[in-house]
């Protein structure tokens, strides 16, 4: 549990992101935490690079952030122990760069008694000398011998509250490395693309390596990395969701045809309208199937597997619920009938 959001097992697959505000100001922070919590973040991860970092949490809450917060900390474990005390609903460490093993069992301790997770974090980019130079450069055994190495040590001192992270900017390698992780242990991985880039390229990447793993059954949180605000982070993770149709965590499925020379409808219009009305009025969180069809060859039948969908023809189309025609309407108003049965349906 990471506060109140349970990670793994029969949990919803959590959906994070990472402010990108200087950790020293408070207010700044605070507010992005809001704009991501509202934009539907499980989890958010703050850098915290020192002790005066780490008291950021206090305003945080203050501001009526609810969701649970990471802390992201690298080399000084003072700051892990400190984050401990104040609060942190989880901790982010990579226990091979926080000195000696001593410290690595004092950050253990502080997190069992506040029943604290921590998650390993191993980075293609920060992988050991001694792995770099067994394998030759950050390849997915290497990842993933890492990972291993670092929660044993967290074993060793009968810490087993951990979450393993395994990023590589390399969507293939980033993939193989988490296959074999999951193969290796049982504790819940986190999922997610470093340095994916940002727009429509990192969308992309992101979307082909979180969605092989998910597809694989393997992760139980993710984070989509985009050089963007992070609020556009939480709209591209519900996208995959959504696109791979998850149980209990999809909304709207649209299903359109792509168009032909037998299209006879503004399609590509329609569809592009559509999207963005049920988007405006939020009704794109509904979990039904809708299709939007340029012709007669494709449309009935996808329109018989989808809850609602419409069907064009020359200047009009089919409105269909479950394959069965419900009426014949203009070109113009094909949309607005549309938007009509669906805030129908969700008033049902």
């Amino acid at each position: 549990m990471a506060g109140g959001v349970g990670i793994g097992g029969t949990h919803p697959i959590a959906i994070q992101s990472m402010t990108n505000t200087d950790p020293h100001d408070a207010r700044a922070t605070a507010a992005q935490m809001m704009r991501l919590q509202d934009a539907g973040c499980d989890v958010v991860r703050i850098t915290v690079p020192d002790l005066e970092a780490a008291e950021t949490i206090g305003a945080i809450r203050q501001a009526g952030v609810s969701m649970p917060v990471v802390a992201d900390i690298h080399f000084d474990y003072r700051v892990a122990l400190r984050c401990a005390e104040l609060g942190f609903d989880k901790i982010r460490i990579n226990p091979g760069n926080i000195g000696d093993e001593d410290r690595v069992r004092q950050v253990a301790n502080a997190c069992r008694e506040r029943r604290i997770p921590i998650r390993i974090g191993v980075n293609s980019g920060s992988l050991e000398k001694h792995l770099l130079a067994k394998y030759g450069s950050p390849t997915a055994q290497a990842l993933c011998e890492s990972a291993l190495y670092h929660s044993a040590l967290l074993e060793k001192f009968g810490f087993e509250d951990i979450v393993i992270s395994i990023k590589a900017s390399d969507v293939q390698t980033m993939v193989a490395a988490n296959r074999l992780l999951s193969q290796s242990c049982p504790y819940p991985i986190h999922l997610g693309v470093t340095e994916a880039g940002g727009g429509e390229e990192g969308m992309i990447k992101s979307a082909m390596g979180i969605g092989a793993l998910l597809l694989d059954g393997i992760g139980d949180t993710l984070r989509v990395s985009l050089t963007e605000d992070p609020v556009h982070e939480i709209a591209a993770a519900r996208r995959i969701l959504n696109g791979l149709q998850i149980e209990g965590q999809s909304g709207m499925n649209i299903v359109s045809c792509p168009t032909c020379g037998r299209t006879q409808i503004d399609l590509i219009s329609l569809c592009e309208s559509f999207k963005q009305a049920v988007r405006a009025e939020g009704l794109d969180r509904l979990p039904i199937k809708v299709a939007l069809m340029g012709c007669v060859v494709n449309g009935p039948g996808e329109a018989r597997e989808a809850d609602i969908g419409i069907a064009g023809g020359r200047g009009e189309g089919l409105l269909f619920r479950h394959g069965q025609i419900i009426e014949k309407v203009p070109e113009g108003e094909l949309i607005p009938r549309l938007l009509a049965e669906i805030r129908a349906m969700d008033k049902q």
